[in-house]
């Protein structure tokens, strides 16, 4: 049996409904974008979480090395 009531859900919220779910749509196309992206240059990816691709930031040379420190010791 059928309701005879009106219709109790406004446009705007129908409006606020359908684009809920498209951002969630573009949302998750997003995600897939990625992560396609990701499958198929998995060392790129490491690099650029990174941010420097596991050198330092620098002349590019090693870093120098501790000269050692000389302890005296004064026995009173």
């Amino acid at each position: 049996m059928a309701s005879r009531g009106k219709k109790k859900t406004t446009m705007a919220k129908l409006n606020r409904e359908r684009k809920l779910r498209e951002r969630r749509l573009d949302k998750q196309a997003k995600k897939d974008a990625r992560q396609h992206a990701s499958a198929q240059h998995p060392q790129q990816t490491d690099d650029a979480l990174t941010g420097d691709g596991g050198h330092s930031i620098g002349s590019g040379a090693e870093p120098p090395a501790l000269e050692p420190v000389a302890q005296s010791h004064i026995h009173a």
